[in-house]
């Protein structure tokens, strides 16, 4: 195998594997230790730990799969292939901006926030702030996109026939075809108007009341965050929260720059946030680009005179669309509130990024908005309430939805393609694998080889394993 690792030499490599990242854990005085993490696999520069997969194993039941019986095999493999195109990537010069990445971990928190019911739910549970999973997500989100940028300029190119989709799909045991449940495709654009000037002034003027009670000692900052703001997210913290400056695509521009801004201890004036409301902002501490701040938000209500008037807005656009004078999209980039809109389209999106959701994917709301409506159907303009706590007017398009039923050519032919595409471009992966393998070096853990055999061909005959 070639050793151009561009990093190390071999008798380099070699003695770091001799080494365990590992802790050693002592419980009630007693003498016996136990390696709870170590390296199992290199490739290049990097190395896979046990946990790497350890973590993989235990996440893939919150997410609702089913393991087989050897999924840490499949895991190990899966680490271990992306981080031979991550490298490749790099070595290309495949181009990818730290916007791309942080886009990327917006979407993916969302989704957690999504799946456990609320950002404090999400930090609860995981032990940390949205800002520190971030940060131990950013390698691994980078490393997965230089992958799939990487993995898209090998099989760029690779196409199926018809005849190649009948194919793959008669191959498949009748007994072996999955049951699909119901799918949908559903798609929104929001208003969220502002309150009125009157409704602001007096939100302001409060917030201006809070910091002369906390700046003269009546209260607490902590105190009068449990008690008035109206953030999830930080409001039993007592508003705490850990901030990084290049974050704008959570916070606004104003709240960063005047987060930033302040001296240690110092309470700023009301700040108002076009996309939350008013926040009130102390600082606590700054390191570099990063601080720690307390926040009070509070939501200034809209009445329903603005509700009124962006359902009025949202008839016009609804008439435009039914007269086919623009199309349910377009309109969208045109007149919706979402921010997430530019970037991800109209659509509620699964986690894999495609457009096709189960109904738990939606929230209450629009649940029960599309409940009566038929496929093709745009609702009227009916009233919400967004993750913010932002009251809001929305259309909602019900663009498909499939019964549930047994994979089938007739109702599944897309989806039946684009398995037999993927076999396809596997194939064509695998090929360029084998062409690769011997361009890096890649050491695999003895043990976790002699349990997978999948593991075999990343070996050659300098490299069997540690």
């Amino acid at each position: 195998m070639s050793k151009r690792t561009g990093l190390f030499s071999v008798k380099g490599m070699l003695a770091v594997l001799g080494v365990l990242f590992s802790m050693v854990v002592s419980a009630q005085g007693q003498a016996s230790k136990q390696v709870v993490d170590k390296i199992i696999g290199v490739v290049g520069d990097r190395i896979i730990l046990n946990s790497d997969v350890q973590n993989e194993l235990n996440d893939a039941p919150r997410r609702g799969e089913t393991l087989p019986p050897n999924a840490n095999c499949i895991i190990m493999e899966q680490i271990m292939l992306s981080k031979i195109l991550a490298l490749q990537a790099e070595r290309d010069s495949i181009p990818l901006t730290d916007e791309e990445v942080e886009a990327q971990l917006d979407m993916k928190i969302r989704y957690y926030i999504q799946q456990f019911g609320s950002q404090a739910e999400l930090e609860a549970v995981a032990g940390k702030t949205v800002y520190q999973l971030k940060d131990d997500q950013r390698p691994m989100i980078k490393e997965q996109m230089l992958a799939e940028a990487m993995k898209k300029k090998v099989v760029n190119g690779i196409h199926i026939t018809p005849t190649e989709v009948k194919t793959f799909f008669e191959r498949v045991p009748t007994d072996s075809l999955p049951f699909l449940e119901s799918e949908l495709e559903v798609g929104q654009i929001s208003i969220l108007p502002p309150a009125s000037k009157d409704v602001e002034d007096y939100i302001y003027n409060e917030m201006l009341g809070y910091k002369k009670q906390i700046e003269s000692g009546a209260t607490t900052f902590e105190a009068l965050a449990k008690r008035v703001s109206e953030d999830p997210g930080s409001r039993e913290r007592g508003g705490l929260y850990e901030v990084n400056r290049s974050d704008k695509s959570t916070w606004d521009p104003v709240f960063l720059s005047t987060a930033f801004r302040l001296k240690a201890g110092e309470i700023s004036l009301p700040v108002k946030s076009n996309r939350f409301g008013f926040f009130l902002i102390q600082q606590v501490s700054r390191r570099g680009d990063n601080a720690k701040i307390k926040m009070i938000l509070r939501i200034p209500p809209v009445t329903d005179n603005e509700l009124k008037d962006a359902r009025l807005k949202l008839d016009s656009v609804r008439a435009e669309i039914e007269a086919k004078k623009i199309s349910f999209k377009d309109a969208a980039y045109k007149y919706s509130d979402d921010e997430n809109v530019k970037n991800y389209g109209p659509y509620v999106l699964n986690r894999d990024g495609s457009t096709y959701v189960n109904i738990d994917a939606l929230d209450k709301d629009m649940v029960n908005t599309i409940k009566d409506m038929k496929v093709g159907d745009l609702s009227k303009p009916v009233s919400f309430t967004n993750e913010q706590g932002k009251k809001g007017v929305r259309l909602v398009y019900l663009k498909s939805r499939s019964e549930p039923h047994r994979l089938n050519l007739n109702d599944d032919y897309a989806k039946i393609a684009d398995m037999a595409l993927n076999q396809k471009k596997n194939e064509e992966l695998d090929k360029w694998l084998q062409k690769k393998i011997p361009t890096f070096y890649i050491l695999v853990d003895k043990d976790a080889a002699g349990g997978c055999p999948s593991l075999l061909k990343y070996q050659t005959t300098e490299s069997r394993g540690f």
